[in-house]
């Protein structure tokens, strides 16, 4: 998605010829090509999931002739995280983009430069400003089941490498029940919490870049029923950056319990 500077002008000095503006009128034919790219939508998804639970929306997006692609996220740290997607982008997608970010992913997606990228769609996400992090965000409100006592909420295990301190976060499974599977089917919520992938405790404390949803469009789904992002807290981050907001009853984890919801408002965004 990005050439590096000298490269640009390398290549626009080979295409232009000396006697045409630099700044010369693309041909029509071009023009209606660029405005008829569809944007490729990228799915983010946040801390304690993976990719698949975006399937559900995914596959209705696809029914609905969109390009779609569910991006991994490493769950290391805003910094780290922010980087890889760019990354991911610059070697997957070519044309207009739309990044979709639940819950931690909203945090990732909101930290990402680049000029493709058309709106940004947060679905029971964090949405920081610079310098917030994803754990003041989650319990600077009342209401989120994260907020107890770490040692009752999570599981820690050593990994490679970390420093000092650091600890991969696992959510204990009574707990992750009850906070995002809430308007799941509990057998659903128990399989889910089985196949979760953890955070950094690192991560989660780490302060987020200046935000890309003070220029970028945005649009944001607030779950009424979220038991991990305070619906003041949603509602309060979704103001402040200007979202175009709609309100689902559901849980956190409404890409699964409100899936038809979820696609709705990404094909608003795309349509916009």
């Amino acid at each position: 998605m990005r050439i590096h500077l000298a490269a640009a002008a390398t290549l626009i000095a080979a295409a232009v010829p000396a006697s045409t503006s630099a700044h010369a009128s693309p041909p029509p034919g071009e023009l209606t090509q660029r405005a008829a790219t569809k944007p490729t939508i990228v799915l983010v998804h946040g801390a304690w999931a993976d990719a698949s639970s975006w399937s559900a929306v995914a596959r209705g997006l696809i029914n609905d002739g969109h390009r779609v692609l569910t991006a991994p996220n490493p769950l290391r740290g805003p910094a780290n995280d922010i980087a890889y997607l760019e990354a991911y982008l610059a070697e997957r997608t070519d044309g207009p983009v739309v990044l979709v970010g639940h819950s931690y992913g909203g945090t990732v997606i909101s930290g990402v430069d680049d000029p493709d990228v058309e709106a940004l769609v947060y679905i029971n996400a964090f949405i920081p400003a610079e310098g917030e992090s994803t754990f003041q965000l989650a319990t600077s409100k009342p209401g989120s089941h994260l907020g107890a006592d770490p040692a009752t909420v999570f599981d820690t295990v050593d990994y490679p490498g970390a420093p000092e301190g650091d600890v991969d976060l696992y959510v204990k499974r009574k707990v992750f029940i009850g906070a995002f599977g809430n308007d799941l089917p509990r057998r659903t919520a128990a399989d889910l919490a089985l196949a979760q992938r953890p955070l950094t405790y690192s991560g989660g404390l780490e302060a987020s870049p200046a935000p890309s949803w003070d220029t970028i469009p945005s649009w944001s789904l607030i779950g009424t029923l979220d038991n991990v992002i305070p619906i003041a807290q949603q509602r309060a981050m979704s103001t402040r950056a200007g979202s175009t907001t709609v309100r689902v009853k559901a849980g956190h984890l409404s890409m699964l319990s409100k899936a038809d919801k979820v696609i709705d408002l990404i094909d608003r965004a795309v349509g916009n």
